[in-house]
């Protein structure tokens, strides 16, 4: 289930970056009432707007959906996310898409333990059979997934837990083997792998990841919290963090390649024109409770709509630009016909100089 799709971060901290992500089990039976018409992310073409930096201000007039925050194991009404809705915005300038996920909450942070610290994920499907309960629904158990066995099943996934991250700065875009940005690949709840590495575990050779940008992460994202000092200091005393129970507003920022190199089925493919189908997931500690990889919270128990938008982003200024410049090229089309007509006429004019024999000369 879109449940239980990451223990992601253990891969990065406090387990020794394992390359595999431990699993766990489901429990109870599974009840999904969805309205999938109200489970839509619109991304438009906006180039030239987004600064990833976490902050939200330059996504103010973009348009955003709203999504109550159930548990996914049990996403009854009763149990909603008690501090405010998720806001979802998305939009892409033609190479890159961008999301920003909102969401209002006291501040929480435990330096070094992820599991007292906010985290947020995103699934995408990949391969056509892949449901988003179990994470891509493969029936195969750890040890027996293979991109065989499971063809057709497989689901992107990236994962962000702040822990050691400092607010407003980038991470990802590179290697894949550390930090609080994992971008990541599954076919289960038990065959979670970093991209690059397949079920042996075993780091595909360094050619190959050159030459097809696996294993590396295609993801860049940065985090922050509305209640933060501005401040750029990061020792004790002069802290980017908010003071614990602080009331505001988590910023998580990230955006990715619209298409990248991969060719093991391993990253979302967008396609301008084209939806896409994405869950988002959100943990938080309760109470001051770690929180586990099954216990987060998600925007539907089944998949949302991602519109990859194409269309134009003329604004007042610009369409009176392109006026202009339309009726100079329409003009100087004109005056170049005009000189064509005449160039031709005088070309083609018949000679009217008499003939005179050379003897009469």
């Amino acid at each position: 289930m879109v449940v239980r799709f990451l223990l992601l971060a253990f891969l990065v901290f406090g387990f020794g970056l394992t390359r595999r992500v431990n699993s766990h089990e489901e429990s109870g039976e599974r009840s999904c009432v969805s309205n999938s018409e109200e489970m839509h992310i619109q991304a438009d073409f906006k180039p030239g707007i987004i600064t990833l930096d976490g902050c939200a201000n330059d996504w103010e007039d973009i348009d955003g959906s709203e999504f109550s925050l159930r548990p996914a194991l049990d996403p009854d009404e009763d149990h909603e996310y008690k501090d405010g809705k998720m806001t979802v915005k998305a939009l892409h300038d033609g190479n890159n898409v961008f999301f920003l996920l909102q969401v209002d909450g006291n501040y929480v942070y435990s330096k070094g333990d992820i599991k007292k610290c906010p985290s947020v994920a995103l699934m995408f499907q990949i391969g056509d059979n892949a449901t988003n309960h179990n994470m891509g629904g493969c029936k195969e158990k750890k040890g027996s997934c293979t991109n065989k066995t499971c063809k057709g099943h497989e689901v992107d996934l990236m994962h962000f837990v702040i822990g050691n991250a400092i607010p407003g700065r980038l991470y990802g875009g590179g290697d894949n083997s550390f930090g609080p940005l994992v971008d990541a690949y599954a076919w289960n709840p038990h065959c979670r792998y970093l991209n690059g590495m397949g079920p042996s575990g075993k780091l595909i050779r360094p050619s190959y990841l050159r030459n097809h940008s696996s294993g590396q992460n295609n993801w860049k994202g940065a985090w922050w919290h509305s209640s933060f000092a501005d401040k750029s200091g990061f020792v004790e005393e002069d802290s980017p963090y908010s003071k614990g129970g602080e009331k505001g507003t988590y910023y998580f920022e990230f955006a990715r390649p619209l298409r990248t190199m991969d060719r093991l089925q391993q990253d979302v493919q967008f396609t301008i024109d084209w939806s896409s189908k994405v869950s988002v997931a959100f943990w938080y500690p309760v109470d001051g409770k770690q929180w586990v990889g099954s216990g987060h919270y998600t925007i539907n128990c089944d998949w949302a709509s991602l519109d990859i938008a194409c269309g134009s982003v003329l604004t007042d200024a610009s369409r009176s630009g392109w006026d202009m410049a339309s009726a100079f090229a329409l003009l100087f089309s004109v005056a170049a016909l005009c000189i064509a007509i005449f160039v031709s006429y005088h070309v083609s004019r018949p000679n009217t100089v008499k003939f005179a024999p050379v003897e009469n000369l």
